[in-house]
């Protein structure tokens, strides 16, 4: 298992990782950082700033799921979004059990 720390919102998160996957992992969180910022949920809670990344990514990939496309690259594209999905909301119940803490 491997580590990876994410800056996601101006704030850091580490994470453990399969070997060999840090990399994915970390494109995976400047992609969410990046969908953070656009959501315009800037100097809101962490919680509420990684839903609103989460919703933009889930309508991304709502809309390649809906496309009408050839067969194969959505199929690609959208399992990766799907990943991607399954990370942002093992971030928000980071985040989440964190501000529970706190």
């Amino acid at each position: 298992m491997g580590n990876v720390t994410l800056s996601i919102g101006g704030r850091s998160f580490t994470l453990a990782s399969a070997d060999g996957e840090e990399a994915h992992v970390a494109r995976l969180g400047r992609l969410i950082d990046e969908k953070a910022a656009a959501s315009g949920a800037a100097g809101q809670t962490e919680t509420r700033m990684l839903l609103f990344a989460s919703l933009m990514l889930a309508d991304e990939l709502h809309e390649l799921r809906n496309r009408p496309s050839t067969p194969e690259i959505p199929a690609e594209l959208a399992e990766r979004l799907g990943r991607i999905a399954s990370h942002v909301e093992n971030l928000a119940s980071l985040l989440e059990s964190e501000a529970a803490s706190a």
